[in-house]
């Protein structure tokens, strides 16, 4: 039963299975990524994009029941604009290059498959759009990294960037080996939501760094496990307050939210549920394995400060 009222849980009991238990899920994500890959959207791939106009509001389903049904394959079917209006991405031709793809008549095809439609754009999106597109990801994420390692270093310690840097790795890796293992797929809009658990993570393990902090200095002959735990439960409250109110709103984009956003809130809440077990199993966790005490966050005294401050 939880204690909502001065909780005092023991986390730390299960520090090392939830370090093992990430572990493995790690391994298995690296895994499926390196064996099966990522299901990448069109805006990795490559394909062609149309616009179509109807008289009436159209049937999205209708329409991807009818591209799976075709020589197109399916592709993205989505509102622009209006009901009336839809935008399709479709796959590129297994069959043709991307240029000779783009050269042949897909309105004419299109025409044939959705009369009651009125073709008004069709564009070809080379694989090599994608292909930068990919690039930038990583190179967004590696610089986000980065980024937070330097910032935890100045904020506290080495050891505690350690822990920030495992905890958000593990949160990106588990995303999207999720994404690898179910075969969904993956595209701008997951990426930036990877982005943004990120950060959403690092907030909450910045938050438990702070207290675990200032109860190191004020828990004087404690031991780190014992600061530890003490941490968590006074930032339980308001790690499950956060989570909660969070998770109800990427709810209601999950299930209201249309297939446009579908992959963006799922990785939301899967990042969510991870990034709330990291902050305590896999950053505090590993800063306790590091072998933090309270000697390091003590700011450095110069020798001589006590002569220097006596009158």
């Amino acid at each position: 039963m939880l204690q909502w009222k001065n909780p005092n849980y023991d986390f730390m009991q299960w520090r090392r299975v939830g370090l093992w238990l990430s572990s493995a899920i790690n391994i298995a994500a690296i895994i499926s990524l390196f064996t099966v890959g990522l299901h990448f959207s069109i805006e990795f791939t490559g394909g062609t994009v149309v616009e179509l106009a109807y008289k009436q509001p159209a049937n999205l389903e209708t329409i991807r029941e009818t591209l799976k049904g075709s020589d197109f394959g399916g592709g993205v079917v989505q509102n622009f604009g209006s009901p009336e209006n839809v935008l399709l991405r479709l796959p590129p031709s297994k069959e043709q290059t991307g240029a000779e793809a783009a050269s042949k008549d897909v309105g004419m095809r299109l025409g044939k498959l959705l009369p009651d439609a009125e073709i008004r754009r069709v564009e070809f999106v080379g694989p090599q759009v994608g292909d930068e597109l990919a690039e930038d990801g990583i190179i967004a994420t590696l610089i986000a990294l980065a980024g937070i390692l330097i910032y935890v270093m100045l904020r506290f310690t080495f050891k505690f960037a350690v822990g920030a840097i495992v905890a958000t790795v593990h949160d990106v890796l588990v995303i999207v080996g999720f994404f690898s293992l179910s075969r969904l797929e993956f595209d701008l809009t997951a990426l930036a939501a990877v982005l943004a658990i990120m950060g959403y993570s690092l907030n909450d393990t910045i938050v438990i760094f702070d207290r675990i902090r200032e109860n190191f200095r004020s828990m004087r002959v404690a031991e780190p496990i014992k600061v530890m735990n003490v941490s968590l439960n006074q930032t339980l409250s308001r790690t499950i307050n956060t989570h909660v109110v969070t998770m109800l709103t990427v709810l209601s984009l999950f299930f209201l939210g249309g297939a446009l956003i579908h992959s963006f809130a799922t990785a939301l809440i899967i990042g969510i549920i991870v990034g709330t077990y990291s902050s305590i199993y896999v950053a505090s966790a590993s800063v306790l394995a590091l072998g933090a005490t309270r000697q390091d966050l003590l700011p450095t005294q110069k020798e001589g400060a006590d002569v220097d401050s006596r009158p």
